[in-house]
């Protein structure tokens, strides 16, 4: 069964419509990418998979169930975890507890609970400071852990919300424009950094992303949109020598 399966995906606000009619199946342990212009609806998209948007038309199937109406905690925990574009963390948090916070949606003991100090309490503490270092070790952040990320230099900022998404353990991991913002230095990081994860866990990755030095070292396989709608699809070398995506690129099929 595939891990994730988008059947006739089709959004709309009000008369624009940003998706049409997207497919794409991602079996377990791939690596993604969506590309294309800006404004083609890529971020639509994964809106729609996490939860933010419902679909207009069409289908989302995680693991064989339908994710119509779930709310965005109740995607994450059907194993979906996601970052931004822009960068979302919470400045006035350390950096450990901004990796704490991604584990309310399972944190196993009620309001009451945390107001008595019950037992349950803290062993659902105890397991989410466990799970939070662990991420922090994975992701060469101890050293960081009780810093503000304002302090922090961007490509550090970057590793840390991708922490976060990781640390919920999820099955499909979504990458909005990792390398946004990013120097050269940092984008071969990231690069070094999304291999690592993809090789030691048990996961899908699902990336948007502009710089092509990014998608063509990583992706073993790209879906490429414009204005909504699938243009191409296949391995790097296929879709860098399609003419219906130079020509979305480049304005001109010719070139």
């Amino acid at each position: 069964m595939p891990l994730l399966q988008i059947q006739g995906l089709t959004q709309k606000f009000g008369g624009l419509q940003a998706v049409s009619d997207f497919d794409i199946t991602l079996n377990g342990g791939e690596l993604a990418g969506l590309i294309g212009p800006n404004g083609a609806g890529k971020t639509t998209i994964f809106n729609l998979v996490s939860g933010f948007y419902q679909p207009t038309e069409g289908t989302i199937r995680i693991d064989g169930k339908n994710t119509r109406g779930l709310r965005p905690h109740q995607v994450t925990a059907k194993g979906v975890a996601r970052t931004f574009q822009n960068i979302r963390l919470w400045h006035d948090m350390t950096v450990l507890d901004n990796i704490r916070i991604a584990q309310h949606y399972r944190m196993g003991y009620t309001v009451w609970d945390s107001f008595l100090r019950t037992k349950r309490y803290k062993k659902g503490e105890a397991n989410i400071d466990t799970i939070a270092w662990e991420m922090l070790e994975a992701m060469s952040l101890k050293d960081y852990a009780n810093e503000y990320p304002p302090n922090l230099p961007y490509g550090l900022q970057r590793r840390v919300e991708i922490a976060r998404a990781m640390s919920v353990k999820p099955k499909l991991l979504l990458l909005d424009e990792p390398a946004a913002g990013l120097n050269s230095a940092d984008v071969d990081g990231l690069i070094k950094l999304v291999r690592w994860i993809h090789d030691n866990y048990d996961i899908t990755i699902w990336m948007i992303e502009h710089q092509m030095t990014v998608v063509t070292s990583l992706c073993q396989y790209i879906k490429v949109i414009d204005f909504g709608a699938t243009i191409s699809e296949g391995t790097a070398e296929e879709i860098q020598n399609d003419p219906k995506v130079i020509k979305a690129y480049l304005g001109d099929d010719t070139i």
